[in-house]
């Protein structure tokens, strides 16, 4: 037998950290992910580059896919379902919907996977979880800024063409439906990445519950189409109803925006991300074994 030296109080001076269990599980250590942020921008980077790595179009898939979806869209709903789009310009009022959404669910779907494809780093080095997660909502906002583009590109061109549609001060709350959807988004895909380290099937039905879920979001059709009464009342909430009439609102002064809406939508995100991230903090602990 060979025996370990116990840890004499020299030794332990010499240590620079201490790594425990936390006991909160809401806890969100900021300081250090602050401490690790340079690994954040090189996950950043690294997610950046290889998602089109050794494509044709490269980056331009970000607008491309948008771009693509909001034509079929106009194709089939506005030309063949003749869904009323009111004085907004049928691309102009999909493409709005289209790119809210691709950046929330890219959050969801980038964050759900957090555990599964990260485990053979996490058993081997210690840093902040919640890295992973806000890398993912960075990356994402990388190709929300491309998007934005492509609709601003649309927006003015229909704007010089006489579209009676207009900006005004109302797009001063577009960083603050930006907040709203990375915070859903990392709080969503927070606890799916927790429940899927003990039910796989789970991240298989992931993208099935994401195209559902855009379809309950006044992503193809306005709010305004929405009958009231229950129905109505379900709809409001869904923190994403909110954020695409918003967004809509914002950019061309149409769209259902009221006070309680807006107040239902940010009390549902606040939840879904307080229960997010307590989830996220005990798999934490425990993801090594469960893995």
């Amino acid at each position: 037998m060979t025996s370990h030296p116990t840890p004499t109080h020299s030794n332990q001076e010499a240590w620079t950290t201490i790594i425990v269990p936390r006991v909160n599980l809401l806890h969100i250590p900021w300081k250090e992910i602050w401490d690790y942020r340079e690994l954040m921008m090189r996950m950043v980077h690294r997610d950046y580059v290889s998602r089109y790595k050794q494509t044709f179009f490269g980056s331009l898939w970000y607008i491309m896919q948008p771009l693509f979806t909001s034509l079929m869209f106009t194709l089939v709903f506005s030309n063949i379902a003749r869904i009323s789009t009111g004085v907004i310009p049928p691309i102009l009022f999909f493409m709005g919907g289209t790119v809210c959404w691709s950046y929330f669910s890219s959050c969801v779907t980038g964050t759900a996977s957090t555990f599964l494809s990260n485990s053979s780093l996490f058993d081997k080095v210690y840093f902040p979880r919640l890295v992973v997660p806000l890398s993912q909502l960075i990356v994402n906002l990388v190709g929300f800024g491309m998007q934005l583009a492509l609709f601003l590109g649309f927006y003015l061109w229909y704007v010089w063409h006489g579209a009676p549609i207009s900006m005004g001060w109302r797009v001063i709350v577009l960083p603050i439906l930006l907040i709203q959807m990375g915070a859903l988004g990392l709080g969503v895909g927070c606890f799916i990445s927790a429940i899927t380290t003990r039910f796989r099937d789970l991240q298989i039905l992931l993208g099935f519950f994401i195209q559902l879920w855009m379809y309950g979001s006044c992503v193809v059709y306005p709010l305004s189409l929405v009958p009231e009464g229950p129905i109505r009342t379900l709809y409001l909430l869904n923190p994403m109803v909110s954020v695409i009439e918003g967004f809509r609102f914002a950019f061309m002064g149409q769209g259902t925006v009221t006070f309680f809406q807006v107040l239902t939508s940010c009390v549902v995100s606040i939840i879904a991300v307080f229960v997010g991230i307590v989830l996220f903090n005990r798999t934490e602990r425990l993801c090594v074994d469960i893995l």
